[in-house]
């Protein structure tokens, strides 16, 4: 619902922009599209390494590692898991309460989700292209201690 309200924006002011300047618009589409080209590798492979990942993984491979029973080990598991791959929360959520009904506990799945939103390690050379080094590196472990600070507290409270 909320993202057919967000295209349908989108495309209204699209539209609205296309009728007060094409040619900015115009424009606008091609770097837009250039853009896009440059990302889609990436994109494509993380793609791949996901749906490779989750094919592997079945229920009782998840419970033994990250089941709600293998305690910090299992978060640790699940946050070395997590940091290799970037996946958009719309697809993360949803793995995450799959995981869940498949036995994962509250706090693996916590540092999965965190770690797969936040870190990930296979798009640091995209990040070191289109940033440099240092800034990608340091964001990388930054983000990956927040995560573990995150997984902390949910560990805790739940």
């Amino acid at each position: 619902m909320v993202s057919s309200f967000l295209y349908s924006l989108a495309g209204i002011l699209l539209l609205v922009s296309f009728i007060k300047d094409k040619s900015k618009t115009k424009k606008s589409i091609i770097i837009a599209w250039k853009s896009f080209e440059k990302l889609l590798p990436t994109v494509l492979a993380m793609m791949l390494f996901i749906g490779i990942t989750l094919s592997v993984l079945n229920q009782s491979v998840i419970t033994t590692l990250i089941g709600s029973k293998s305690g910090v080990l299992g978060a640790i598991i699940a946050l070395i898991m997590g940091s290799i791959v970037t996946i958009p929360s719309f697809v993360a959520f949803p793995l995450g309460g799959a995981l869940l009904k498949a036995g994962a506990g509250y706090m693996q799945v916590a540092a999965l989700v965190s770690t797969i939103m936040a870190v990930g390690f296979v798009t640091l050379p995209a990040e070191i292209k289109y940033f440099n080094k240092d800034i990608a590196i340091k964001r990388i472990v930054l983000s990956f201690m927040i995560c573990v600070v995150f997984t902390a507290v949910i560990g805790m409270v739940m």
